[in-house]
């Protein structure tokens, strides 16, 4: 029997990098190490440990199954509590999941939760923060938008001096205009939407959008599960404006290889350009 070694694949973005492992129904967990968050945490990978953010997509045990191993092996290895973005309606569920497992082990970890909603913000550090929005997965099921978030001088201003700047600061003046750069869209697990509506999504450099079911016999299995078929990719696909679009969460039967072909009959030639598999990137062996 040949085993073979669990590694994490990866897709390197300008200046940051996807790395992870996504197999339908088996796990699925992408980490984004230079900006410190992990999108769901599948059984949460050695390499997830280091990451201060889960951004939790929906509760089913291949996106969710290592959110108790992340915080009680931080806990172990004296990292400070984790945390961990999740739909609202999942936040007390997982608090029981945390005590019942406190009662398994002796110990309840530190953790935090933070309950979130379509359209909610949070600050994963100065200058970037996370953005929920809504998916057509399970009730309240979420995707994640990395924003890079800067202050830039209004036009108007772009001539004055430094201590004429100072002035008009002094004199409570707006000077600066908020400027968003989307980094990473996170679908998580989705049935067809209009996606390419939110700017942040439409716009981000990466876009992390799962693609299930190859098959043309599998469309209505993907119905059923609210999953993306491949017939559904260009349509969804439309009017994004990604630098990498990057898919996850396809089924192990799938051979890459013919997905790659039926993407080429699929996929208009300016979009397959920038498609990859996150699956197809295999980390060089050291």
């Amino acid at each position: 029997m040949k085993l073979r070694p669990y590694r994490l694949s990866q897709v390197k973005v300008g200046d940051f990098t996807l790395a992870g492992y996504s197999v339908a129904g088996e796990e699925s967990v992408v980490i984004a190490p230079e900006l410190d968050v992990a999108f769901d945490i599948g059984k949460c990978p050695r390499e997830a440990l280091a990451i201060n953010h889960v951004l939790l997509s929906h509760g089913h045990a291949d996106h969710a199954a290592g959110l108790t191993y992340y915080f009680a092996q931080r806990d172990f290895q004296g990292i400070a509590a984790g945390t961990a973005l999740v739909p609202e309606v999942l936040v007390r569920p997982i608090e029981r999941l945390m005590a019942a497992w406190g009662a398994v082990e002796g110990h309840v970890p530190p953790y935090r939760l933070v309950g979130m909603r379509a359209g909610d913000e949070h600050e994963i550090r100065r200058g970037l923060l996370a953005r929920a929005f809504p998916t057509r997965h399970l009730p309240g099921s979420l995707g994640f938008a990395v924003i890079d978030v800067r202050q830039k001088l209004k036009e108007e201003f772009l001539g004055l001096t430094g201590p004429q700047i100072v002035e008009l600061k002094n004199r409570g003046v707006e000077i600066t205009n908020r400027v968003e750069y989307p980094l990473v869209a996170f679908l998580g697990d989705t049935a067809k939407a209009n996606y390419s509506d939110l700017p942040y999504v439409a716009a981000a450099r990466a876009l992390l959008i799962e693609c299930t079911f190859f098959d043309a016999e599998h469309r209505d299995r993907a119905r059923a599960g609210k999953h993306l078929h491949v017939a559904d990719l260009a349509g969804v696909l439309e009017g994004m404006r990604n630098e990498r679009i990057i898919l996850i969460h396809v089924t192990r039967r799938t051979n890459l290889a013919s997905a790659k072909a039926i993407l080429t009959k699929t996929l208009p030639e300016e979009t397959l350009q920038r498609v990859v598999f996150l699956m197809g990137r295999r980390i060089e062996e050291d």
